[in-house]
C-alpha cells in the first residue's frame, strides 16, 4: 500500500520543486539576472550621450518621467534627457532628409524643364531668323530686333513674368508689317520712310484690320498661348513644390511629440529590451501626433502631384511646346 502511494508522493513532490525552481528563476530573471550591457552598447553606437549615465546594472528605484515601469531599470533621468535630445535630432534628421531627396527630384526636375523650354525657344528663334533670311533678305536684318523682342518676351512669359502671349505676337507681326509692306509690297517708299516716322505707326495700327498676314498671327498666338500656357504653370508648380520642401527645413517637433518617440524607440532599453522594434501601427500614430500640425496638407498635397501629371500630359498632348514653337514661320 505505501509503495502505491510514494510514487505519487515523489511525483506530487518533484512538481512542486520544479514549480519554486521556475518561480525563482523567473524572479532572479526580472529583478537583477539582466545586465544593462546591451543598453550600454546602443547608448554609445547610436551616439545618445556621455556613456557614464548608463549604469551597469539594473537599479530597483529609479526617477523615470517618460519610462515608467514596474521592477528594476537600466535607465535614469539624465538617460531619458539624452533619448529625449537624441530622438528629436534624429527624427528630425530623418525628416529633412526626406524632403532633401524630395526638393532634390523637384528641383532637377524644374531645371530640366526650364532648359528644355530655353533650348526649344532658341531652336524656334534661329528657326524663324533663318527663314527669314532665306525667304525675305532684304528685311531679315531689320526685323531681326523685332524677332528677338518676340522670343525674350516669350521666354519671360515661361519663367512666370506678367507677359501676355497673345499681345507679344501681335505686336511682332505689327512692327514686321511696315518692313514687308516698304520693302516688299510699296519699295519705292523705302528711302523716304523711317521707322518710327508717322507712316510707319499708321502702317502698325492698321495691320489687323488690313489683316496681310492671313490667319497666322491669331492661329500662332492660340497655339503659343495653349502651349507656353501649361509650361509656364508647370514651370509655377515646380518652384511651389520646392517652397512647401523649404517650409519643412523650419519644422518643430512639441514636447508631447519628443516623448511619444521616446516611448517608441528608448522606452524598451530601460527593461533591456535593445532589438524590440514597435509595429508599424504605433509607428504611424506616433508621427501623426508630431505631424499633426501639417497633417491638413496631404490633401492639398495629393492634388498637387495630380496637377502636375495633368501638367505633363498636356504638354506632351495637342499642345505640344515644341510643335507649337516650331510651327513659328514667317509671314505667308
Amino acid at each position: 500500500m505505501s509503495r502505491g502511494i510514494c510514487p505519487r508522493v515523489n511525483s506530487c513532490g518533484s512538481f512542486w520543486i520544479l514549480s519554486a525552481v521556475i518561480f525563482f528563476a523567473a524572479t532572479v530573471i526580472d529583478v537583477d539576472a539582466y545586465s544593462c550591457h546591451e543598453v550600454r552598447t546602443a547608448f554609445q553606437m547610436r551616439q545618445v550621450g556621455p556613456l557614464h549615465r548608463v549604469p551597469e546594472t539594473p537599479v530597483p528605484e529609479t526617477d523615470l518621467m517618460v519610462c515608467k515601469h514596474q521592477g528594476p531599470s537600466c535607465c535614469n533621468r539624465k538617460m531619458e534627457e539624452s533619448y529625449q535630445f537624441a530622438v528629436k535630432r534624429d527624427t528630425l534628421h530623418n525628416i529633412h532628409s526626406y524632403s532633401y531627396e524630395l526638393e532634390h527630384l523637384i528641383s532637377g526636375h524644374s531645371d530640366a524643364f526650364q532648359d528644355m523650354f530655353q533650348y526649344l525657344l532658341s531652336f524656334s528663334q534661329g528657326h524663324l531668323s533663318s527663314l527669314l533670311e532665306g525667304t525675305y533678305t532684304s528685311l531679315s536684318r531689320h526685323a531681326l530686333p523685332h524677332v528677338n523682342q518676340l522670343f525674350s518676351s516669350l521666354s519671360h512669359y515661361l519663367r512666370g513674368a506678367n507677359v501676355s502671349v497673345e499681345a507679344s505676337v501681335h505686336q511682332f507681326f505689327n512692327n514686321l508689317f511696315p518692313l514687308v509692306y516698304t520693302r516688299l509690297i510699296n519699295p519705292g517708299i523705302e528711302g523716304s520712310m523711317m521707322m518710327g516716322s508717322e507712316m510707319a505707326d499708321c502702317l502698325r495700327m492698321i495691320r489687323q484690320d488690313v489683316n496681310p498676314f492671313g490667319p497666322h498671327p491669331a492661329v500662332m498666338a492660340q497655339e503659343l498661348a495653349g502651349a507656353l500656357g501649361a509650361g509656364r504653370q508647370l514651370g509655377l508648380a515646380l518652384e511651389e513644390g520646392l517652397e512647401v520642401m523649404n517650409a519643412t527645413e523650419h519644422l518643430s517637433l512639441s514636447k508631447e511629440c519628443v516623448k511619444g518617440l521616446v516611448k517608441m524607440v528608448y522606452c524598451s532599453h530601460c527593461r533591456g529590451l535593445t532589438l524590440i522594434k514597435p509595429c508599424m501601427g504605433y509607428c504611424l500614430n506616433v508621427m501623426r501626433g508630431c505631424l499633426a500640425s501639417v497633417s491638413e496638407l496631404d490633401q492639398p498635397w495629393r492634388r498637387y502631384t495630380s496637377l502636375l501629371e495633368q501638367l505633363t500630359h498636356t504638354m506632351a498632348g495637342h499642345h505640344s511646346l515644341e510643335l507649337a514653337l516650331l510651327g513659328v514661320r514667317g509671314p505667308r
